[in-house]
């Protein structure tokens, strides 16, 4: 049988730093950049919403987080390079996130715009059982500008294979440079453009 879509969605109220909020088996939130990370980090909010895990994806182990109990930090120290080892990190991270039966997952990275959404993805592929091309319409259909750069997207396309013995993304040349196929029919250039940045 194919698995249902995970339900999607911004929670009012959170709307300023939230990056995505999804109903998967594990509620995932990913937040937006350092300003915005620090009032998240706040431990009224993590408190109130019951996160008992943060990965790290910013490459920065010397980052500070409320002394909480129950709260556990994962680090993963990659950089947003294109031929930074993030793939030796979808496993690891998808099943720590899915072993967190205690609470919620937070995952940030310094702009959200790449390494933290190129884990989530994984995660949904892992886990939920979603495509590539699926969980990147989940986690981009809440955040627009997620911008993972080509060298992430080579490792979830293997990682991808890996898993379900095929693709349902490809990496392309286009005037724009080299970027996912799901991309490349965009209506919006300036779209597709920033996707090329970090090539």
């Amino acid at each position: 049988s194919t698995a249902a879509a995970p339900s999607c969605s911004f929670t009012s109220g959170f709307y300023r730093y939230l990056l995505i909020i999804c109903q998967f088996n594990r509620l995932i939130c990913s937040f937006s950049d350092s300003f915005d990370l620090a009032s998240a980090l706040r431990p009224s909010v993590l408190t109130s919403r019951n996160i008992t895990l943060i990965v790290n994806a910013s490459g920065l182990e010397d980052m500070s987080y409320p002394q909480l109990d129950g709260l556990q930090v994962l680090h993963i120290p990659v950089q947003d390079q294109p031929h930074a080892p993030l793939r030796q990190y979808f496993d690891p991270v998808a099943e720590r996130i899915n072993q967190n039966q205690t609470g919620r997952t937070l995952v940030h990275c310094t702009a959200g715009r790449s390494r933290s959404p190129a884990l989530i993805m994984a995660y949904l592929m892992r886990f939920e059982g979603l495509s590539l091309r699926q969980a990147h319409e989940q986690v981009l259909e809440q955040r627009p500008f997620i911008r993972p750069n080509a060298g992430f997207w080579r490792q979830l396309i293997d990682y991808e294979r890996t898993l379900f013995n095929r693709n349902s993304v490809q990496m392309v040349r286009t005037s724009n440079g080299v970027l996912p196929e799901a991309l490349q029919d965009s209506e919006d250039s300036s779209t597709t453009a920033a996707y090329c940045v970090n090539v």
